[in-house]
């Protein structure tokens, strides 16, 4: 491929046509041929490299301000170019696949994969890109990243495409909205579940996280939004009075345009009444997955697939038989005691996922929790509180400590704890879980909080191994 392959009319000014390898913004990774973009990030400015990279063989730098070199593509916003050139690169791969999107601070995960598995059922080829992985229609790879890095996000597209997508549902990541990760793509429908604090080392402020969050509805036809949150509201509210999008609300407090009632909560799933007010149609729902919360995830999923084109009778009949989600309150070992694994690992995931299973426990919940390093360490404590008004025993360990010290992470956590909760603690989260199945007993239930699907730990920027589906199994022979 050469330069002019990815590269408008306008933008070949002083740029000699050459042979390209991939793109990239990580000095670490570049290989001659290949193209630099220049990122202005909160601790290193790529433009200060650019000079390097060309002496280390790339074809061409993007920069976002002239620099006196050779090779240079300039543009106003060099992370929106990344993307641009990305798509240009992989052949504009998403104008052969209707893009739908899940926003929110929980629920993401588990919307998209309920809305994959609502159009698969219905015979439409859906990719899915998301914190449990990225599924190309005939390969799942492992995530790193809820949304991936430009080249790697294209990447994905293309070969989806490829394999005969029709669909693909995506997590839109705060970060990777405010990264302009994809841009200038047409979403058929876009998913708003809540907004809680999370994510306030990156963004600074709610208001900031909010507005992140709300950029994705700018290029969304439809926008299928939980009023019964008060950012949702908030975000119904303003996308009406701006026009130009198709609105639906979603509520289990009073009837709206999709409506949940008369929920009926159970140890291994929940049932309800799904209300349509524009067929003017009721249908029952019966899902395996426990928690008050899925009935907003897979309302919002439903509703999603019918502005996708489904016809709502056709997308409930599909969300009845949904199986679960991987590490969404799923079920690891269920006989004298119980052991399930749940994503959740902020104060407002703990509080709905522990509130889910605390009513049918029968002996002793114990909770095996943590906080994971650099990121947004005030919500520490309020997570602490919020285990110990569930939890029986709790043992606090490391979730991904990065960086950080996992003693220190600990201690901020457990600052938070009130009540006459039994507190362990071990910075190592096997010998944690080790000591959770040790003191179980006939009647327990152990929540394994934080991992969920992910089969690492991130210690230093090494990650290392760690299934807890694995170690359970093990465990639990």
């Amino acid at each position: 491929m050469k330069l002019y392959d990815i590269l408008a009319e306008n933008e070949r000014a002083g740029i000699e046509d050459r042979d390209i390898g991939i793109i990239t913004d990580d000095t670490r990774k570049l290989k001659p041929g290949d193209i630099f973009v220049a990122i202005t990030g909160r601790s290193f400015d790529g433009h200060a490299a650019c000079a390097d990279m060309l002496a280390k063989g790339a074809s061409a730098v993007v920069a976002d301000h002239d620099l006196g070199l050779p090779q240079q593509i300039l543009t106003g916003d060099t992370r929106r170019m990344y993307g641009v050139l990305s798509s240009r690169y992989f052949g504009d791969p998403t104008k052969r696949l209707k893009l739908i999107a899940a926003t929110g601070t929980n629920g993401k995960t588990t919307t998209v994969n309920i809305i994959k598995h609502i159009l698969n059922e219905n015979g439409h080829k859906c990719g899915c890109i998301g914190t449990a992985g990225y599924d190309v229609c005939g390969k799942v790879y492992e995530a790193h990243l809820t949304t991936p890095y430009q080249f790697d996000l294209y990447r994905l597209f293309k070969e989806m495409a490829d394999n005969g997508a029709e669909y693909c549902v995506m997590e839109a990541s705060s970060q990777a909205l405010s990264q302009s990760r994809f841009v200038d793509e047409h979403f058929v429908c876009g998913i708003f579940t809540n907004l809680t604090q999370d994510h306030l080392d990156w963004h600074g402020t709610m208001e900031n996280y909010y507005q992140a969050k709300k950029s994705l509805f700018a290029s969304c036809g439809a926008a299928v939004i939980n009023t019964d949150d008060p950012w949702g509201e908030r975000l119904y509210s303003e996308l009406r009075n701006e026009g130009g999008i198709k609105l639906i609300a979603l509520s289990e407090e009073r009837m709206t345009d999709v409506s949940a009632c008369r929920i009926s909560p159970r140890s291994g799933g929940i049932s309800y009444i799904l209300t349509d007010k524009q067929s003017e149609q009721a249908f029952p729902v019966s899902i395996p997955m426990p928690g008050a919360f899925n009935v907003m995830n897979s309302m919002g999923a439903a509703a999603a697939c019918v502005q996708a084109g489904l016809d709502i009778r056709c997308a409930v009949n599909a969300l009845n038989t949904v199986k679960g989600v991987c590490g969404r309150a799923e079920v690891l070992y269920d006989k004298d005691f119980t052991v399930i694994c749940d994503y959740a690992h902020t104060e407002d995931g703990l509080e709905k996922t522990l509130g889910a299973i605390k009513p049918f426990v029968k002996g002793r919940l114990i909770v095996v929790f943590g906080a994971a390093g650099e990121r947004d360490a005030g919500k520490r404590p309020a997570m602490g509180k919020c285990v110990s008004g569930y939890a029986d025993i709790a043992v606090i360990t490391s979730d991904n400590p990065r960086f950080e010290d996992p003693q220190s992470i600990i201690e901020q956590v457990r600052s938070g704890f009130d009540g006459e909760c039994e507190v362990h603690t071990d910075t190592d989260r096997l010998q944690a879980i080790k000591l959770a199945v040790g003191m179980a007993r006939k009647g327990d239930v152990i929540a394994l909080c934080g991992k969920g699907h992910e089969e690492y730990q991130v210690i230093g920027d090494n990650y290392m191994h760690f299934s807890e589906h694995e170690i359970i199994k093990e465990l639990c022979k």
